[in-house]
C-alpha cells in the first residue's frame, strides 16, 4: 500500500466524533523519551491578545492575498457604516409602526380601572397575527412609559411559567419587584419585612410592594394567553379579581388567533371578569414593505439588493410568519457578504479615495468583471476603440473613468426606484381592489422589465383620467431629476396658471375621464342599443385635456431613459447585491444536500494537491474512508451484505497500493466509516438479516 496514501487517509480519519467506534492507536516516537515535558508557552501579553481579538474580527484580504491591510479594514468599515445607517431607519420605522397602537394602550391603561369597568378586570386583548415580535416591543416600551412616569410597570408572564396556581403567583411578584428594584431587592422584600414571614406566593408581598411605590398601574401582560391551561387561567383571575380593591391589576392579553377563537374556549364564568377593549398590531407584512422599501429608495443609499435576493426575501415572508426582525436580520447577511467577499465594496464608503489603495490587482480585478466587458464592447460598436485600448492599457485613466461611471450607476439605482416609488403612488388612485406592492413593481425594475410591462400602461391610464385635485397631488411626488426637467417645468407652469384663470369650483376633468363621457340610448328594430360618446367638453377640460397629454408623453419618455436593466451599468458589481446562493443557503439551509455532496465528491471541500483532488472522479484511497465507503454504498441495493462492502472496500485500498496492505489498518478505517454512515442515518442493522445492513436514505430524497 502506498505509505503516503495511508498516512492521508489517517490524518483525514482523525477527527472523530463521539459516535466513534473503532480509534487507531498510534505510538510515540521512539527517539523522544515518554517523560518529556511539554515545551513551555511564551506568555502573550494583553496587548498582543487585543490585536489578535482585531485581526480575526476584520474581514480577511482578497484579490488571491494581494489585498492591502488598509483596503481589507475599509470594507470593513464600509459594512459596519452601511448597516449603522439602514439599521436606524429600521428602528424608526418599526417604531412608527408601534406608536399608534402603543398610545392608544398606554391611553387605556391610564384612563381605566375596576370602578369604570364596572368591578371587573381592565383587560386589552391585543391581536398579533403573524406579526409575533411586535408584542415584545409594545411591552417593552410599555414599561419604559410606566416607570418613567413613575405610574407603575408590566409583568410578562409566559405559558411556561405557569405550570400551576403557585408558581405563577411565584413568578408574577418576583418579576413586579424586580421590575424596579432587581433581585436584591425582591430578597430585602422577603427577609427585611417585620412581621410573620410570608411565602414567595402570597400577594400580601405584592400589596406591600404596590404601596411602597405608590403604584397605580400594574400590568400583567399574558404574551401566549392562548397556551395558558384553561382551569389554572380561570382560577389566576378569579385570585386577581379578589385583590382589585388593593392591587391595581390590569390585564394585557396576547391573542394570535382571533378574540372570539379565544373566547370561546374560556368558560363563561371567567369571561364575566374581564372587561376591555380589542387592540389590533399591524401585519408584519406592511412592516417589511416599508422596511424594504426605505432600505431601497433612501435618498442616501449606496448598496442595492438585485432581483434574485429581492424575490427571495418576500418568497420566505410570504410562506413563513417571518417578523420584520427576521427580514432585518437576512438583509443583514446579504449586506455583509457583499462587503466580506467583494473588494470593490471599498469604493462604497464616501470620502476622498486614495488613488494608490485601488490600484494593481484592483485596477486588474476591475478590467475582469462582466461589466467591464460589456462596457467595451459597447464602446467598440460605437468606434471608440481608442478609449477601449485606454481602458485596458492606461491605469489612471481606468481608475478615473472608473469612478465616473461608479456614480453615475448610483445615481442611476435611486432613478429607478423613484419612479418605482412614482408608480406605485399613482396605482393607488386606481379602483382595482388588488394594489401593485411595491416589492414586485421594484422585482420588475430591477430585472428590466417594469418598462415595458403592463403596470406602466395601467399607470399611465389611471393619470390620464386624474381630475386636477389628483394630478396635482401626483406632481408634487414627481423625482427630483424628472422635476428639474425644462419640460416639466413647463406643464407644471401652464397648469398652475389653468387653475388660476378657472372661475369653477369643481376639478378640471379630461376627456379621458369617465364622468366626461355620456351613454346614449337608441331603439333600432325593437332593440335598444347603448352607445359611449364623449360630453360636451369646457374650453378649460379642453385645455386640461392637452396638459394631461403632454405630462403623459414626458412620463413616457422618462420611463423609457430610467427603466434600464442595472445588470448594463458599469461598475454595477461594486453596488448592486445579487448573489442569492449565500443568502438561501444560510437562511434556508440544505444540510442533507451538503452532506451527499461531501460524501461523494470530498475535494471540492478538503485543501488537497492537484494530484489528490484527481481522486475526486472515482473512488481512490486519496479520498476520506466514510466517502469511499458511501460511494460503494450508493452502487448497492436496499439491503448491504457487510462481507461484500468490506471486499470492496479493501480492493480500493488494494488497487492503489504499490506495497502490501495493511489489513488491520483498513479494517480500522472500514469500521470508522460505517460507524460514520449509522451517524448519518444512511443504514442500520437488518432485521432480516443479521449478516446484512438495511439502506435508511437515498442519494436525492
Amino acid at each position: 500500500m502506498d505509505p503516503n496514501g495511508l498516512e492521508e487517509a489517517l490524518d483525514l480519519s482523525r477527527d472523530r466524533s463521539q459516535y466513534q467506534g473503532v480509534y487507531i492507536y498510534q505510538p510515540a516516537k521512539p527517539g523522544k523519551p515518554a517523560a518529556e515535558r511539554a515545551p513551555k508557552r511564551r506568555k502573550v501579553s494583553s496587548a498582543d491578545k487585543g490585536e489578535h481579538t482585531f485581526n480575526n474580527e476584520t474581514f480577511v484580504p482578497l484579490l488571491n492575498g494581494e489585498e492591502s491591510t488598509e483596503s481589507v479594514q475599509l470594507r470593513h468599515e464600509t459594512y459596519e457604516q452601511l448597516w449603522k445607517m439602514q439599521e436606524d431607519k429600521i428602528q424608526a420605522i418599526l417604531e412608527d409602526v408601534d406608536a399608534g397602537v402603543l398610545a392608544d394602550v398606554l391611553s387605556f391603561v391610564r384612563e381605566t380601572s375596576p370602578q369604570t369597568c364596572d368591578g371587573c378586570i381592565p383587560t386589552a386583548l391585543v391581536t398579533v397575527g403573524s406579526n409575533v415580535s411586535s408584542l415584545s416591543r409594545l411591552l417593552a416600551r410599555l414599561n419604559d412609559q410606566l416607570i418613567s412616569n413613575d405610574e407603575g410597570g408590566v409583568v410578562v408572564l409566559e405559558s411556561g411559567d405557569a405550570p400551576n396556581l403557585k408558581t405563577a403567583l411565584k413568578n408574577i411578584i418576583r418579576a413586579a419587584v424586580a421590575n424596579t428594584e432587581g433581585n436584591d431587592g425582591y430578597q430585602r422584600l422577603l427577609t427585611d419585612r417585620s412581621g410573620p414571614r410570608v411565602l414567595g406566593y402570597d400577594l400580601e408581598l405584592l400589596n406591600e410592594y404596590v404601596q411602597k411605590k405608590g403604584t397605580n398601574k400594574l400590568v400583567l401582560a399574558l404574551r401566549d394567553s392562548e397556551a395558558f391551561d384553561t382551569g389554572m387561567l380561570t382560577d389566576l383571575l378569579s385570585l386577581f379579581e379578589s385583590w382589585l380593591d388593593r392591587i391595581p391589576f390590569t390585564l394585557l392579553l396576547g391573542i394570535s388567533t382571533s378574540v372570539e377563537l379565544f373566547e370561546g374556549r374560556l368558560p363563561r364564568s371567567c369571561v364575566s371578569l374581564l372587561q376591555g377593549k380589542h387592540f389590533e398590531v399591524q401585519e408584519a407584512g406592511n412592516c417589511v414593505d416599508r422596511i424594504y422599501g426605505a432600505l431601497q429608495a433612501g435618498t442616501d443609499n449606496k448598496l442595492w439588493l438585485g432581483r434574485n435576493i429581492t424575490s427571495t426575501l418576500f418568497e420566505k415572508a410570504s410562506d413563513y410568519f417571518q417578523t420584520p426582525e427576521t427580514f432585518s436580520r437576512m438583509v443583514k447577511y446579504a449586506y455583509m457578504s457583499h462587503c466580506f467577499a467583494n473588494p470593490l465594496s471599498a469604493l462604497l464608503l464616501p470620502g476622498p479615495a486614495n488613488p494608490e489603495r485601488f490600484q494593481g490587482s484592483f485596477l486588474e480585478a476591475v478590467r475582469n468583471l462582466p461589466s467591464f466587458r460589456m462596457h467595451c464592447e459597447d464602446l467598440i460598436e460605437a468606434g471608440s476603440s481608442d478609449e477601449v485600448r485606454d481602458l485596458l492599457e492606461n491605469d489612471q485613466h481606468l481608475y478615473q473613468e472608473m469612478f465616473k461611471h461608479f456614480d453615475i450607476g448610483r445615481q442611476r439605482m435611486r432613478d429607478i426606484f423613484d419612479v418605482v416609488y412614482l408608480i406605485c403612488g399613482c396605482l393607488q388612485h386606481t379602483q382595482s381592489t388588488k394594489k401593485t406592492p411595491f416589492s414586485e413593481l421594484s422585482v420588475r425594475a430591477l430585472s428590466g422589465d417594469l418598462g415595458e410591462s403592463q403596470v406602466v400602461d395601467d399607470m399611465i391610464a389611471t393619470v390620464r383620467a386624474m381630475d386636477s385635485e389628483k394630478l396635482s397631488s401626483v406632481l408634487k411626488d414627481l423625482p427630483e431629476t424628472l422635476s428639474n426637467d425644462s419640460t416639466l417645468t413647463e406643464i407644471k407652469t401652464d397648469f398652475k396658471t389653468l387653475l388660476e384663470t378657472s372661475p369653477d369650483s369643481e376639478p378640471l376633468r379630461s376627456e379621458y375621464n369617465i364622468n366626461s363621457s355620456v351613454t346614449k340610448t337608441t331603439v333600432v328594430q325593437q332593440r335598444i342599443q347603448l352607445s359611449k360618446g364623449k360630453a360636451n367638453l369646457s374650453g378649460q377640460d379642453l385645455e386640461y385635456t392637452k396638459i394631461v397629454d403632454r405630462l403623459v408623453a414626458a412620463l413616457q419618455e422618462y420611463f423609457t431613459e430610467t427603466l434600464i436593466r442595472p445588470q448594463e451599468l458599469f461598475m454595477h458589481e461594486a453596488f448592486l447585491f445579487d448573489l442569492r446562493n449565500p443568502l438561501k443557503e444560510n437562511f434556508a439551509p440544505r444540510p442533507r444536500f451538503a452532506i451527499e455532496r461531501a460524501m461523494g465528491s470530498p475535494f471540492d471541500y478538503l485543501i488537497s494537491s492537484s494530484e489528490n483532488s484527481q481522486g475526486g472522479a472515482k473512488i481512490s484511497a486519496k479520498q476520506p474512508p466514510a466517502a469511499i465507503l458511501y460511494q460503494l454504498y450508493l452502487e448497492s441495493g436496499a439491503l448491504v451484505n457487510v462481507h461484500d462492502l468490506w471486499q470492496a472496500f479493501y480492493a480500493v485500498f488494494e488497487s492503489d497500493s504499490d506495497n502490501k496492505t495493511d489489513d488491520r489498518i483498513v479494517m480500522a478505517l472500514f469500521y470508522g466509516a460505517l460507524s460514520d454512515l449509522k451517524m448519518f442515518g444512511m443504514v442500520k442493522n437488518s432485521r432480516k438479516k443479521t449478516d446484512h445492513l438495511a439502506k435508511s436514505a437515498w442519494l436525492g430524497l
